[in-house]
């Protein structure tokens, strides 16, 4: 099976040993994104609204890169340090898709990277 590696310029660099995304067998598999703000090391964090839309943003930058958009998701995973914030990063979130949307889960974890409050990764379909 051939993979291809995607490294956006326009989303986060990694902060470790792994891709921003990976495409195989007619998807793309895009890793976690915190809210980390492109060409820097500092987070948007001021509340979990502005965390949970940079997080989008950045993986709409890593999609278009790819020259998909969200309608191509079809699964995401979403990690909260504390389901009390739900219904507000689910409102965020919910924000970037029209309809068809996609599967998912959401998870409360104990921490996260950067001790940020919220994580998500997706599946979307290549179309190859």
């Amino acid at each position: 099976m051939n993979k291809t590696i995607i490294n956006s310029k326009k989303a986060p660099e990694p902060i470790g040993p792994y891709s921003q995304a990976v495409k195989a067998g007619g998807f793309l598999f895009l890793s976690g994104q915190i809210a980390l703000i492109p060409g820097t090391s500092e987070l948007r964090n001021e509340s979990i609204r502005s965390e949970t839309r940079q997080v989008m943003e950045n993986l709409k930058a890593v999609l278009e890169d790819t020259g998909l958009d969200f309608s191509s998701v079809v699964k995401t995973s979403i990690f909260l340090k504390d389901m009390q914030s739900f219904a507000e990063v689910n409102e965020e979130y919910g924000n970037y898709f029209d309809r068809d949307f996609p599967a998912r889960e959401t998870v409360a974890v104990k921490t996260l990277p950067k001790d940020v409050n919220v994580e998500i990764s997706m599946i979307a379909v290549s179309g190859e």
